[in-house]
């Protein structure tokens, strides 16, 4: 099981679009992509779980959290064989740990955590909270956006990852992630 959980050598870099439900993420993950010619893995934790939900009515349970990341991590080794140059990941596994610390009182799988913290990516696109939430099947903490906001955020900090945070409206948060892998992009003298 943990060698699916890790990541496989590749020769594109990789952003990750991180933070709370419904902040733009998939959106601006397919903009990315096609801006840049390349692609993006959809966050597999959404599919499972709206199957999950479609199929017996139920939520995400501790149990659900292992698959969901297997699930990630195998559809992110596969893209990465077809990027051109970046590959955008609407989520990785230090998302799933944010989620797991959230919904079951601080407890996170150790293999989880432990994959997460390995898996490296060259950048996060922190998305705050200054979109309008939308409800679905899924979304439910409309009221604690700014504690979610703050745990992504803590998150990324205590981990030492590379990020820029991303506000505004969703032509706002194009330029400025654009303008940011284009840097990234440029060869190193």
């Amino acid at each position: 099981m943990e060698e699916k959980l890790s990541q496989q050598p590749t020769n594109c870099m990789k952003a990750v679009l991180f933070g709370p439900e419904s902040t733009g993420k998939t959106t601006l993950a397919a903009r990315l992509a096609k801006h840049f010619n390349t692609t993006w893995v959809e966050e597999y934790m959404r599919i499972y779980l709206q199957k999950k939900w479609d199929k017996y009515n139920r939520l995400c349970r501790p149990g659900d959290l292992l698959p969901i990341a297997e699930g990630q991590m195998h559809r992110e080794n596969e893209l990465a064989k077809d990027a051109n140059k970046i590959l955008f990941c609407d989520t990785d596994l230090l998302e799933i740990v944010v989620y797991s610390e959230a919904y079951y009182n601080g407890y996170c799988n150790p293999v989880l955590l432990k994959h997460a913290l390995n898996n490296w990516y060259d950048i996060y696109f922190l998305t705050n909270i200054d979109t309008p939430w939308v409800p679905d099947d899924l979304r439910d903490k409309p009221h604690d956006r700014e504690g979610m906001f703050k745990r992504f955020k803590s998150t990324l900090q205590l981990y030492k990852r590379p990020y820029i945070t991303l506000t505004g409206s969703e032509d706002e948060r194009f330029e400025k992630a654009v303008s940011a892998i284009n840097e990234l992009l440029k060869p190193k003298i």
